[in-house]
């Protein structure tokens, strides 16, 4: 391609909302453009590697036996309420009626959608295993889209669906499936951990999260060296401390002025956060919008809440727990804000987290203003009907499986898989008919990978101050040719020779022509993040050009003086391979270099 003939626009500063390298450099490369807040379209760089993850992705669910099909992004609303998930999803889900009234959504996920082709089509177990798959565009009205394309409202996703007859070929085809995404994931280039991760509203009772590594990702994991376990932080299990030996001193009431806070009333009272009690305020709501009833959870003052864990505790979806009025929640409960404590508490639903039982002598509030009781003991002074884990895992806390200290690292989710189970199977009446003629629930898994995600995930991960350093796998070029003089006779020669010469050996090449000064290409050529540059110079009559890597892990990023006939037969080594015919992205040697 020549760029003179390209429409491509990059940006010399990066908009004010860019704060991360994807969102800056996609955008200054002009690879995507904003059209509204988490609503992006991709220009024709930008696009070239996206349809380059979707051929990878095709690449490895094909090669397991999925069979790609299209359906609708426009769901009727029927099906999500036979299903159960029309209020589960809440307000993130874009709801819309036509001219008729009739409901409908546009898809954030296609579980019920596949049910319903199942149940309709499939009637014997001979027809099983089978697993479909799409690449299509969906849509979540996030409250809070930012960062670009890693959390947007409208993004290109590959869901899959897996439909066997018992939970043994669920476990085969999830395997496969975890399989094909460990590939997927190397062969853009990515460095990634698969860890355990909450099914959400998604349903099931096992998922793992693929995550790639990047500081400035969403998602916490957590994970032990010494025996391997890998987690979401949300999703992990965590240690109780010890249970504490202390002999139960008599409960005493005491002032704290002003001490709303954990710090300040341990300041105070001259405590450590550990032996304090922290309560958290919460209204569950029903699908109107209306205060259902009223939840305090209670941990240990030095912890964080596990909002996720509790959500999955009370059996409600996300959306229906916020955190209640002080003024609503105290006329009701008798909660005081900044002073509550599990005494004395009434109509509301007390949960506890399952550490605090085992401690003595704590400090909770008294539900008074301005007073806090100390040597607070379960059982004597307590008690709860709703006892369970609450804690969010932190770095340092021992590991849940084997006590080691815990590290945490964070992370771009860019794909999950799902054991559903029967949970649309049963709501959906998908069945079929076993060897015996006996009507058997189908066993379902779900598998996503955001395609679009992935791409912002790669430029995460490959950047620096000049712009993005593609892997060989997902760049929009391979090579790009620069002319550094515009209409000298030699140099658009040898530059033109050398552009067939690529072309023609099955490499994408980028043949910068344009009429602008060298400096100009030679900054846009960084900020595209190509990677291989030729640049084609004063030394054309003498056959020598400059050679430049972008990607260190090649070689060196210095450019160098070299015969074109060297360089050409390098690149084809390097990109080709000694034995492959032709350049396939994504694979042969090209994915050995971009996975090392």
């Amino acid at each position: 391609m020549r760029l003179s003939k390209m429409h491509v626009n990059t940006l010399r500063e990066a908009p004010a909302e860019a704060d991360i390298p994807s969102h800056i450099w996609l955008l200054r490369s002009g690879m995507i453009r904003k059209l509204a807040s988490g609503i992006y379209g991709f220009m024709p760089m930008g696009y070239r590697s996206v349809r380059k993850i979707e051929e990878i992705v095709r690449q490895e669910m094909d090669a397991k036996g999925a069979q790609e099909i299209h359906m609708s992004a426009i769901q009727p609303a029927e099906l999500w309420k036979e299903s159960g998930r029309w209020y589960v999803m809440g307000p993130e889900m874009w709801r819309l009626n036509d001219r008729r009234g009739r409901e409908f959504c546009l898809g954030p996920t296609h579980e019920e959608i596949f049910t319903d082709i199942v149940r309709n089509e499939i009637s014997s177990y001979r027809q099983l295993p089978m697993n479909l798959y799409q690449i299509q565009t969906k849509y979540r009205d996030e409250a809070r889209p930012r960062f670009g394309l890693m959390r947007a409202r409208e993004f290109v996703m590959k869901d899959a669906y897996s439909f066997d007859k018992d939970r043994a070929g669920l476990d085969r085809s999830y395997n496969e499936m975890f399989d094909a995404y460990m590939r997927v994931f190397a062969r853009c280039g990515l460095r990634f951990r698969a860890v355990e991760a909450d099914s959400g509203t998604m349903g099931g009772n096992a998922s793992h999260e693929f995550q790639a590594l990047a500081d400035s990702g969403e998602s916490e994991m957590v994970y032990c060296d010494a025996c391997g376990m890998a987690a979401t932080t949300e999703r992990s299990n965590t240690a109780d401390a010890p249970v504490s030996r202390e002999e139960a001193f008599p409960a005493e009431t005491v002032y704290t002025p002003g001490t709303k806070t954990i710090e300040d009333v341990a300041n105070y009272l001259g405590l450590t956060a550990d032996k304090t009690i922290k309560a958290l305020l919460f209204a569950v709501l029903n699908e109107d919008g209306s205060t259902a009833e009223y939840a305090v959870a209670f941990i240990r003052g030095d912890r964080e809440l596990n909002m996720t864990k509790l959500i999955n505790y009370l059996g409600i979806p996300e959306h229906a727990l916020v955190f209640a009025d002080e003024t609503d929640i105290e006329s009701v409960t008798g909660a005081v804000g900044g002073f509550t404590g599990p005494m004395g508490l009434h109509d509301c639903k007390i949960i506890v987290d399952r550490e605090l039982p085992g401690q003595m002598n704590m400090c909770a509030g008294a539900n008074e203003v301005d007073r806090h009781i100390k040597n607070v003991n379960y059982g004597r002074d307590y008690t709860a009907e709703h006892i369970t884990d609450l804690k969010l895992i932190r770095a340092g806390d021992p590991c849940p499986e084997c006590g080691a200290p815990v590290k945490t690292a964070r992370g771009v989710e860019v794909g999950q898989v799902y054991k559903l189970g029967v949970k649309y199977s049963e709501s959906m009446g998908a069945y079929y008919k076993d060897e015996n003629m006996k009507d058997q629930l189908i066993v379902m898994g779900s598998y996503g990978i955001g395609v679009t995600r992935t791409l912002a995930a790669v430029v995460e991960q490959n950047h620096d101050d000049d712009g993005v350093i593609w892997p060989v796998s997902v760049a929009p070029y391979h090579v790009i040719v620069t002319i550094v003089k515009h209409g000298d006779a030699a140099q658009t020669a040898l530059a033109e020779r050398i552009y067939a010469e690529l072309e023609a050996a099955g490499l994408e090449v980028l043949l910068d022509d344009r009429d602008e000064r060298a400096g100009v290409k030679f900054k846009d050529a960084d900020i595209f993040g190509i990677p291989v540059r030729i640049t084609v110079g004063k030394k054309a009559g003498e056959d020598i050009v400059e050679y430049k890597l972008r990607r260190e892990n090649f070689s060196s990023e210095k450019s160098s003086a070299v015969a074109v006939k060297g360089a050409v037969e390098f690149i084809r080594a390097e990109l080709l391979g000694p034995s492959d015919g032709a350049f396939r992205a994504g694979g042969g040697r090209a994915a050995d270099i971009v996975g090392a």
